[in-house]
């Protein structure tokens, strides 16, 4: 994919760079030399220009771009008149960075439908981890509800799934289940995890396993502190 990102500041730099590493052809923009130079032998071009000047846009390949990024952090002003310019190509997919619920208004009535707040989701994601304290790791549905990955308990062990009642005990729901595949031909090589697909009543469970488990914030945390209390 080819992406434009405007605003190398320190989220659209490490934007620029984890995308670049997952292979898509980059094309970072800022109005600051020193902030282009950190870029410019790290992804496929970057270029130095005022990107509240539309005319300067004739030095990027915006019309062959399947995505702009608007990731500007200091000024909410420039931010706003750099969407309204990137909205003119109708080729192109905008994400927009939002600094205030002022903002998100306005971007809003541009018609602009994904908006990002990188530090509102770095808070959310720091205050899940700390309450998710046994979760392995989780995904924001909503602002109530996530998807969390937690280790098996002992105690659910050689048991199927509708032995467990999850959903009628916890009110979580049970999307898949990731197991540790040991090779049976090569006992040098280390075993692999993989999802076992879909899982059904009768699954049954085995130490060591991941639970991908679907729910409210509220009952997710509920499960992992029955299990710890059940786990001293």
């Amino acid at each position: 994919m080819k992406i434009i990102i405007i605003g190398l500041g320190n989220f659209g730099r490490s934007l620029a760079l984890n995308l670049t590493d997952n292979g898509h052809e980059v094309f970072g923009v800022d109005h600051k030399m020193e902030k282009v130079d950190l870029l410019k032998d790290r992804i496929a071009n970057v270029v130095c220009m005022d990107a509240n000047n539309e005319l300067a846009y004739k030095v990027l390949p915006i019309q062959q771009a399947n995505l702009g990024i608007v990731a500007i952090g200091e000024n909410e002003g420039a931010s706003i008149v750099t969407t309204a310019i990137l909205k003119k190509y109708k080729n192109l997919r905008i994400v927009s960075r939002s600094l205030s619920k002022i903002h998100d208004t306005i971007l809003e009535a541009m018609g602009i439908n994904d908006v990002i707040h990188p530090e509102q989701d770095a808070a959310f994601r720091l205050t899940k981890q700390i309450s998710f304290n046994y979760a392995l790791d989780y995904f924001r549905v909503d602002n109530k509800h996530s998807i969390a990955e937690v280790f098996s308990p002992y105690s659910f062990s050689e048991k199927s799934v509708k032995s467990l009642q999850l959903t009628q005990k916890y009110s979580v729901s049970l999307i898949t289940v990731i197991r540790e595949i040991k090779n049976s031909i090569s006992f040098n090589e280390k075993s692999k995890k993989k999802v076992i697909g879909l899982v059904t009543g009768d699954t049954i469970l085995q130490k060591g396993d991941i639970l991908t488990l679907f729910g409210s914030n509220k009952s997710i945390m509920n499960f992992l502190k029955d299990q710890l209390t059940n786990n001293d």
